[in-house]
């Protein structure tokens, strides 16, 4: 999406306030015990509060209102009875719609004790999704941000998925440019536009290179086992720095 007038960004940023809100009070409103179909039932009455619609499933009849994956599931979990432990490696991913704009954002955390030492994944997920952000401006290669990402998580002792990335959003869920990926790509020439919506996403584990789809056709699990965690912001694309619209979550 390209933001063309003030009602544009009005509405962007709305429904961006809006899962950031709802990715933040969930991850407070986790702990043990509690199951991932309750946690996925408090965002969807966040949702359900500020007249938002759950846009996996309006776009794709995902099986829950947010995504919840656990440990080396590195996304598209389906919220189920499936119980969260201490430790547990947790991420929400939570996109939306309103009035016809969407947006998305997710985040990794460790529940409780760091039982597993994961602490130190989820700051370089964070780290590596802030670098890339603060090169980002109209013009820029969007390979740059792979570059970073990688570079971050390979400074860190961690590898990055190589068959997901960030894309565009908007009008829909899922846009041009798609495949922001989080390695460098040399025959990747797009490069960012001036006043365009990205969501920027970062997918860093400590042994898989890529995904596969699990049988339920939706979850996403490391090729290698290990541990997953991701992060991701909706930003506008300026000419100087970006504005995060989904500041909200705190992440």
């Amino acid at each position: 999406m390209i933001v063309q007038t003030d009602e544009d960004l009005k509405g962007i940023q709305e429904i961006s306030d809006i899962v950031a809100i709802t990715l933040k009070e969930m991850r407070e409103y986790a702990r043990t015990g509690m199951t991932t179909k309750e946690l996925d039932n408090y965002g969807a009455e966040i949702l359900k509060h500020y007249g938002a619609k759950s846009a996996p499933f309006v776009t794709y009849k995902f099986p829950g209102w947010t995504c919840i994956s656990i440990n080396n599931e590195m996304a598209h979990g389906i919220p189920s009875s499936r119980v969260l432990n201490e430790g547990d490696l947790v991420n929400i991913d939570v996109s939306a719609e309103l009035n016809g704009f969407y947006a998305d954002n997710g985040g990794s955390f460790v529940l409780g004790e760091d039982i597993n030492e994961n602490q130190k994944l989820v700051d370089a997920s964070i780290e590596a999704l802030h670098n890339a952000i603060s090169t980002i401006k109209g013009g820029v290669k969007i390979s740059e941000v792979g570059r970073i990402i990688e570079r971050t998580a390979k400074a860190k002792g961690y590898k990055v998925i190589k068959n997901l990335g960030g894309h565009g959003v908007g009008r829909g869920l899922h846009e041009e440019p798609d495949c922001i990926l989080n390695y460098y790509d040399r025959y990747e020439y797009r490069r960012f536009k001036k006043n365009s919506i990205v969501a920027i996403e970062t997918f860093i584990t400590t042994d898989s290179t890529s995904v596969n789809t699990m049988k339920d056709g939706w979850t996403l699990i490391g090729n290698k086992g290990g541990f997953c965690v991701q992060h991701e912001h909706t930003l506008l694309v300026t000419s100087g720095k970006p504005v995060i619209l989904t500041a909200k979550n705190g992440i």
